[in-house]
């Protein structure tokens, strides 16, 4: 098989978080798992590589506008490769809404063959109205092109919240890896809430410039409607618009390890939240 063959899947679990949510953490989420890596692909088809191992250690702080109280969280995220399967594990503290909560999820992203892979993920959190009681995604990866430098993925996922309410999500998206140092992404989220049967959809651009083993700075902007998002024990925002966008930047210092720095903003009808997340990666 290629060495290209999981290249892909790799590597968007070891940096997928500099432009997407964590593993399944929130109702909200607007994008299914894209891989962000370096687009020099012809370059990496004579490359030998070590599979993927890779910890991470993230520190975030939110403030939130209209008496919501800031959020805080500290988060751990590891990979680990084991032939044509990628195993990630996330774990989470978090403070929200006034409330703590914990979040563990775990996903394993499998490669079919040069051109197709896979992921499925699971998460739960500890029962803080904020997080999901469970968390289901799934999604399927073609490649394209003759340097398969286009990557399409279609997904579905499914969300039970503490308050009673259900998502039911369909999800599109395509990347396209420029020869460098550009990468360009875009996906929607179709979704069916309850109760209620509230249709909203999401949509997102993102692009990145640099390249792996060296820096990447990813824009990112969404926006679109949600059906529900919980703001307390027993409260609810119902059927709005939200929109957010975000800066990451990520340096490796060494060949192994790195920093990372991001910044984001969101904003709905009934408040603002702006806040920044550093860490800390390595491989090995």
């Amino acid at each position: 098989m290629s060495t290209l063959a999981p290249f892909h899947a790799c590597f968007a679990i070891a940096i997928a978080a500099i432009s997407l949510p964590a593993l399944a953490q929130y109702q909200n989420s607007s994008s299914p798992g894209i891989a962000i890596h370096d687009g020099v692909l012809q370059n990496q088809q004579q490359a030998q590589r070590s599979p993927t191992r890779n910890l991470e250690l993230t520190l975030g702080a939110q403030r939130l506008t209209n008496g919501f109280g800031n959020w805080r969280d500290t988060t751990l995220r590891g990979a680990y490769e084991i032939g044509s399967h990628v195993l990630q594990g996330e774990l989470s503290a978090k403070r929200e809404f006034n409330e703590s909560g914990v979040f563990a999820g775990i996903s394993d992203t499998y490669t079919f063959n040069a051109d197709w892979y896979g992921s499925l993920s699971i998460g739960a959190g500890d029962g803080a109205f904020y997080l999901p009681k469970v968390r289901v995604d799934g999604a399927l990866y073609k490649k394209w092109l003759d340097k398969r430098n286009l990557v399409t993925s279609v997904g579905l996922g499914y969300y039970d919240a503490p308050a009673g309410n259900t998502d039911r999500n369909l999800n599109f998206g395509a990347t396209y890896y420029f020869d460098a140092p550009f990468i360009a992404e875009a996906g929607i989220r179709f979704n069916r809430s309850n109760p209620g049967s509230i249709s909203t959809h999401q949509q997102f651009v993102a692009l990145t410039y640099g390249h792996v083993g060296q820096y990447l700075i990813t824009g990112r902007y969404g926006e679109g409607g949600e059906g529900y998002q919980t703001i307390a024990q027993n409260t609810q925002l119902v059927n709005f618009q939200s929109r957010e966008a975000s800066l990451a930047w990520r340096h490796w210092i060494t060949v192994n390890s790195g920093f990372l720095i991001s910044a984001e903003a969101y904003r709905n009808p009934n408040y603002q939240r702006r806040g920044i997340n550093v860490g800390l990666f390595t491989q090995f």
